[in-house]
């Protein structure tokens, strides 16, 4: 038999179900309905649903066939006109056989009768439930380490350990406690958290604070429920919230089950559906409701249920864990997405399980679209969406008022990510200052190269006038020079002139002649003969140029102080003035030639 599709509707009196029906007998139709039960049947189409509320058959119900579309349109009133029917859209559940509908223990009767085992033996029971396969009893060890949907499997991991290593972080998870995949957990996201990606998105949110202006589809119901909630002074305001043809086609394919679950385990459920939630939140903000190759990656690594197998036990501990993830793994890792995550979960939750549904039926497409994350719908996500429909509104309400009435600030994340944005802070300021600086030292090089090149020129000036002065002196100098051979060259023709005696003789140049005593010499000094007068006359013109000339002081004053001695020894002790030798920096320098005067002086004094 195919269970057709369908979908039901309502008003204050009037339950409607359509059915789609293509290519049926029309004439073969069998319908039944009464109280909670309806059946339908037409070759080869089979539907039985349990309804949320009671109809009854008074002869206003109404049923008609529309042969272009293939569809059958039923009308049936209502028992109690008024009454709002609860979960209409929540097919699985109204799929559910009746003796189903809750998860208490069925009880075996014993000693029944032959004739009524015989009449249900007669009858295919369409109500039997199948059971997954399940192995042989395995180790102790492995039999305490539970996970999936309200800790209810096992052993799944031994089987298929090559495929799905790469769908969580715990390895093997059926020899691994609860306690220890919590530990491991922290140890693993403690060294993947990277400051300084963590600091970049924190500075350079331009990205991030685009994202956060997206708006899902959710933020819009529930801002019409609660202008709803507003005008009716309730909270009982029904928002409707549409499913499309492919999501009621996925709820007509789930087997419908029943969950025996007990209070810890519900408590387990319960805090993995916010855990899930708040990882398909933080994937739908971050790529704008856009789906790609990322989208299964996202969900269920920022989820420590998918990834890790992980068992909570308080509200805030699933906030920790998220917001643990969050700064760790994806591509976007901001405190703000957190933030965002959070109150839109708050919002699905107080939207009701319709929402809550909607969005389990996108993260069931997801991971069924993706390969090898598919094993992840097989262990949570089909049966939370099984489950969520037979779930109250009451308890979704009150669980959305406990987390709405939970905190989570930076600090309890456990990365110190205030102490260090504080000290990113304080770098940048410092680094601006430094910034500031640079600038403000860029400004004066302009003028400092400018000062520094007319320094340049000032001091190429200068250098130019302390040449032009250097030649000037040099020019000087050199003049001083020319005036003082001059002087010599008359001094030496002076010198030269006496070598022709009187008598017009030449005469020579012996060395004994250099042997004169001091007393003829000074006797020849003081005779008022012509060279005398010679010799004093010179000595004037000696003093006359020295005074002249500009020498540098050390050397001016050494070599006036020098010639002065000189003159006074000359003048005194004219006998020593051969003996003086070359070499000794004065200005002017006495050849070591035979004196002629002198030799001439004596020699007149020994004619005389």
């Amino acid at each position: 038999m195919i269970t057709p599709d369908f979908e039901l509707s309502q008003d204050p009196d009037f339950l409607t179900i359509i059915i789609r029906v293509p290519y049926a007998r029309v004439s073969e139709l069998d319908l039944f309905f009464e109280g909670e039960d309806f059946k339908f049947y037409v070759k080869p189409y089979f539907l039985r649903l349990t309804l949320p509320g009671r109809v009854v058959e008074n002869g206003r119900e109404k049923a008609s066939y529309d042969t272009e579309k293939g569809t059958f349109t039923i009308r049936l009133p209502k028992e109690s006109p008024g009454q709002y029917f609860e979960g209409l859209d929540m097919l699985t559940s109204l799929l559910a056989p009746k003796k189903l509908r809750t998860a208490k223990p069925l009880v075996e009767e014993i000693g029944v009768p032959a004739d009524l085992e015989e009449e249900e033996e007669e009858e295919f029971d369409w109500e039997i439930e199948q059971t997954l396969y399940k192995e042989a009893a395995e180790s102790p060890l492995s039999l305490q380490c539970y996970y999936g949907f309200g800790n209810l499997r096992s052993g799944v991991f031994q089987r298929l350990q090559d495929e799905l290593g790469d769908v969580i972080d715990v390895k093997d998870p059926d020899r691994t406690p609860t306690d220890e995949r919590k530990m491991k957990r922290l140890e693993a996201e403690a060294a993947k958290f990277d400051p300084d990606h963590y600091l970049a998105d924190f500075f350079e949110d331009e990205a991030i604070q685009h994202i956060l202006k997206y708006k899902p589809w959710w933020v819009d119901a529930h801002e019409k429920m609660m202008a709803l909630q507003e005008e009716s002074q309730s909270n009982d305001s029904h928002t409707s919230v549409a499913f499309s043809e492919e999501e009621r086609e996925q709820l007509r394919k789930f087997t419908n089950k029943s969950y025996l679950l007990d209070k810890r385990s519900r408590h387990h459920v319960y805090l993995g559906l916010i855990d899930i939630l708040l990882a398909y939140c933080y994937e739908i903000c971050v790529n704008e409701g856009d789906k790609n190759v990322e989208s299964s990656w996202n969900v269920r690594k920022l989820s420590a249920t998918l990834c890790w197998l992980e068992c909570f036990t308080s509200i805030h501990d699933v906030l920790v864990s998220f917001g643990r993830r969050v700064v760790c793994y994806p591509l976007y890792r901001h405190f703000g997405l957190v933030t965002r995550a959070f109150n839109d979960t708050v919002m699905i939750l107080q939207l009701g399980r319709a929402a809550v549904l909607k969005c389990l039926l996108d993260i069931h497409r997801i991971f069924r679209e993706s390969d090898p994350a598919y094993i992840l719908n097989d262990l949570f996500i089909t049966d939370y969406c099984i489950w969520i429909q037979k779930v109250k509104s009451k308890k979704l309400a009150a669980l959305s008022e406990s987390l709405q009435k939970t905190t989570l600030a930076k600090s309890h994340l456990g990365f110190e990510l205030e102490e260090l944005e504080a000290a990113a802070v304080l770098v940048l300021e410092e680094e601006s200052k430094l910034t500031a600086a640079g600038m403000v030292s860029r400004q004066q090089l302009p003028s400092s190269e400018s000062e520094t090149s007319d320094s340049e020129e000032s001091s190429s000036t200068s250098s130019s006038e302390t040449e032009g002065s250097d030649s000037n002196e040099r020019e000087s100098s050199t003049a001083e020079d020319r005036k003082i051979n001059s002087l010599q060259d008359l001094l030496q023709e002076e010198r030269t002139a006496p070598l022709i005696d009187c008598n017009g003789l030449r005469q020579g140049t012996n060395a004994s002649t250099f042997e004169v005593s001091d007393e003829k010499s000074k006797a020849s000094l003081q005779s008022p003969s012509v060279p005398g007068k010679l010799i004093e006359e010179l000595e004037k013109q000696m003093h006359t140029a020295m005074r002249l000339s500009e020498q540098p002081e050390g050397l001016a004053s050494a070599s006036g102080f020098a010639l002065q001695e000189r003159e006074e020894n000359h003048i005194s002790e004219p006998a020593r003035f051969p003996k003086v030798t070359t070499g000794k920096g004065d200005f002017l320098e006495v050849p070591s030639k035979t004196n002629p005067l002198l030799l001439f002086c004596s020699t007149n004094e020994d004619e005389d």
